[in-house]
């Protein structure tokens, strides 16, 4: 089952944070589309190697109040989910 769930890619919905010393490092608003069974949903923290090579890693809890992180959130929707 794990393998059914994993097999399809993250698409950035939302840019929450953007690190104010490294452009590269961001913290994104992701979801999967795992067909009838709806979206999976996350929130991680993502450091852009390449446009095709990332490293992701969970979010702190306290990320809103460290100083290197500037809040931003910019829309996305790399699913191209229309809203309501």
């Amino acid at each position: 089952m794990k393998i059914i769930f994993s097999s399809g890619s993250w698409k950035t919905q939302k840019v929450l944070y953007q690190n104010g010393h490294l452009d590269f490092k961001k913290v994104e608003f992701q979801m999967q589309d795992v067909g009838a069974l709806g979206y999976n949903k996350r929130t991680v923290e993502v450091i852009y190697l390449t446009n095709l090579f990332m490293i992701v890693s969970p979010v702190e809890k306290d990320i809103d109040k460290r100083v290197e992180w500037i809040k931003i959130d910019k829309e996305i929707n790399e699913l191209g989910l229309t809203l309501p």
